[in-house]
């Protein structure tokens, strides 16, 4: 991509991990709805029971919640419906090729917003992931993770230095670990690449050509293939990767941020670490379907979750990191704690973030996930 990703992670490492202060509180009297209900539809994990009542009690409008948990259970439910049945949605940012097309997210209008109040680089760097379509600002940032290594470091007595995708892959993980396919494809071609085994331009190659894809996976699928017997199970929400390693006997794995993070705070044991051939980071946005009903509604609710309070309510929540300017400041010192023992200028300068979409990416990757879950 040509976007730097230093420059994306830069405004945001700063929010979450200095005092930054925090500008000018988003009051209830600044929604331009004060009854009536908003229908969202989230990520499982996101919009908390803390965050519905204090919504709901500043600005007396309520929230119908519906989750989902992953992108592709997403785009297929608005799809289906045609756009309709909710007023907010949150999607990957890279994602957002898969809407467009079928007009099922409107644009936004950034005058009844709280733009300001996104981190300027990944309101900026949004432009390129996704975030607009034929010009207009079509998805608002939320907020950035990753997705890296996961290991009891008792079982893994591994350095930070010494993590790797290739970890799930070494002799002693037999039986032992964790991932979601979809997302192993390009944790062990980042590693199959650097180590020279499987060349991809650090997995860029799987974006450009049906072809290139085709390429690589095929060597990335056979080697997970045969080494089988590595895996304990697979997962494909955030409950599920827990319950990989509380119910399945995983002791390792490739996870989101927020399993290996609340893994660790129920018990130090667990480590969350950036691999060294670099985390795999996303981006999640805030947009509104076509088929909204409650319009003004879902703008009262993007605001309050740009309300600085509100979105360190969040981080504190996931562990996740707000695009909030000031949520750190919200959300508490185990986020902070967490957020310095994972990400220094070297971790963050070698993040692998996630491209945009294109129309035959999905479906084809969807090939080897089902060659690797069918082995």
């Amino acid at each position: 991509m040509s976007i730097s990703r230093r420059s994306v992670i830069k405004g945001t490492a700063a929010a979450s991990a200095a005092a930054i202060a925090a500008p000018a509180i988003l009051k209830a009297s600044d929604a331009l709805a004060s009854s009536g209900q908003v229908n969202v539809f989230a990520w499982g994990d996101y919009v908390q029971d803390n965050m519905i009542k204090k919504f709901e009690g500043d600005t007396g409008i309520k929230i119908n919640l519906s989750t989902f948990g992953s992108n592709d259970e997403a785009e297929q439910k608005l799809k289906a419906a045609g756009g309709k049945g909710f007023d907010v949605i949150f999607p990957s940012i890279t994602n957002g090729a898969n809407y467009y097309p079928d007009d099922l997210l409107a644009p936004l209008d950034e005058s009844k917003l709280k733009v300001d109040a996104v981190v300027p680089s990944m309101l900026r760097d949004s432009v390129k992931l996704g975030g607009t379509y034929r010009g207009k600002r079509m998805l608002l940032p939320f907020d950035w993770g990753t997705e890296a290594i996961t290991f009891d470091s008792t079982v893994f007595p591994l350095s930070n230095e010494e993590v790797s995708f290739g970890s799930l892959w070494a002799p002693e993980a037999k039986g032992k670990a964790a991932f979601r396919q979809k997302s192993a494809l390009i944790g062990t071609g980042l590693y199959l690449d650097a180590i020279g085994k499987v060349k991809s331009d650090r997995m860029l190659d799987v974006y450009k050509t049906e072809e290139d894809a085709r390429r690589v996976w095929d060597e990335v699928a056979k080697f997970i293939i045969e080494r089988k017997a590595n895996i304990a199970a697979f997962w494909n929400n955030a409950t599920e990767a827990t319950n990989a390693f509380k119910q399945a006997g995983a002791s390792i794995g490739q996870t989101w941020d927020t399993t290996g993070l609340l893994l660790s705070r129920e018990d130090a044991k667990w480590k969350y670490r950036m691999p060294k051939e670099g985390g795999m980071t996303w981006m999640d946005s805030m947009g509104i379907p076509s088929g909204a009903a409650n319009t003004e509604q879902a703008y009262a609710f993007i605001n309050a979750m740009l309300d600085p309070e509100m979105a360190g309510m969040f981080s504190s929540n996931t562990g996740y990191n707000s695009a909030v300017v000031g949520a750190a400041n919200h959300a508490g010192e185990t986020y902070k704690k967490q957020f310095l023992e994972i990400y220094n200028n070297d971790t963050l300068a070698n993040l692998w973030w996630y491209p945009a979409d294109t129309p035959w990416f999905a479906p084809l990757r969807q090939e080897y996930v089902d060659k690797i879950t069918n082995a």
